[in-house]
């Protein structure tokens, strides 16, 4: 039960089937309400979903856009996908947003997963277990470079050396890591190692409870506090009945998530990030946080 914690609420615009303009309105809304904390976009080339062919904006290019025009809330890609970029080169673009932005990057990072962008593209898929092993390299090289003068690092699929990142993100050490991920044997396992956040996906409130748990045990493992990393979950919003939306957040809430991501779909309600304020945000903390 989370009741006397404290809730963190944002908003997701997925940048899919919609335009510039109708998210960057979205997002400046989301900045103007104190109760939305952070803001997210995703990592994909082509839209999810059925229709595939309509228009995808890039997510880190539309994210540095955002930084520039926000001033308040925190903001990253929920989340990056690792096999998409070589660390290196995302380090120094994760650095460039975090300056952008006045130290506002929550860094997202995943193993990456969607066949269709990578046999697309021409960018290898590795297996599972090959993509989360990569994903950890990734974070190690990522956090050396954020950290590091002059980082070196040897790895089984990356290697850098004298790999400068210069201007370092303004967030000290590091802007925080926010790792997507179920899988209990490595990826949570990466997450106790890495993240300031983890982000889950792939089931209901029971199903998050038990990964959650697994996430503890990993950090056990390895002598940190588990109650170090905050939960987090994504919500889709449905405009037309947000009480069921309120109910679905509840639920995570209740299972001890504490991270919570409102993810919206176009068109985009005239006003709908103040109907969140109203209609879930203060009815779930009046509900939690007394």
């Amino acid at each position: 039960m989370t009741a006397g914690k404290r809730l963190s609420f944002g908003i997701k615009t997925v940048p899919q089937h919609t335009t510039y303009e109708d998210m960057l309105r979205v997002w400046q809304e989301a900045d103007s309400i104190p109760s939305i904390e952070h803001a997210w976009l995703f990592d994909h080339f082509m839209p999810l979903g059925k229709d595939f062919t309509g228009p995808c904006l890039e997510g880190w290019t539309l994210l540095a856009a955002y930084a520039a025009v926000t001033k308040r809330v925190r903001l990253g890609l929920m989340v990056t996908g690792n096999t998409y970029r070589h660390p290196a080169v995302l380090a120094n673009m994760a650095a460039t947003v975090d300056i952008i932005s006045g130290g506002r990057l929550d860094f997202g990072i995943g193993a990456g997963w969607n066949e269709r962008e990578h046999s697309s593209y021409g960018i290898p898929l590795y297996s599972t277990g090959e993509r989360i092993r990569r994903l950890g390299e990734a974070c190690e090289i990522i956090k050396r470079m954020w950290t590091e003068t002059t980082p070196s690092y040897e790895g089984k699929y990356h290697q850098i050396k004298d790999a400068y990142c210069e201007p370092k993100p303004i967030q000290k050490p590091h802007p925080p890591f926010v790792i997507g991920g179920a899988g209990e044997k490595l990826t949570l396992r990466i997450v106790a190692q890495y993240a300031s956040i983890w982000n889950f996906v792939g089931g209901d409130a029971e199903v998050f409870q038990q990964k959650s748990a697994v996430l503890d045990n990993h950090c056990a493992s390895i002598g940190r506090d588990p109650q170090t990393i905050q939960r987090s979950i994504q919500v889709l919003v449905y405009p037309e009945d947000l009480e069921e939306t309120r109910n679905q957040v509840r639920s995570y809430a209740q299972a001890g998530a504490t991270h919570l991501i409102l993810s919206l779909r176009a068109p985009y309600p005239e006003g709908i990030v103040h109907r969140l304020d109203e209609e879930i945000i203060k009815p779930l903390r009046a509900e939690f946080e007394a």
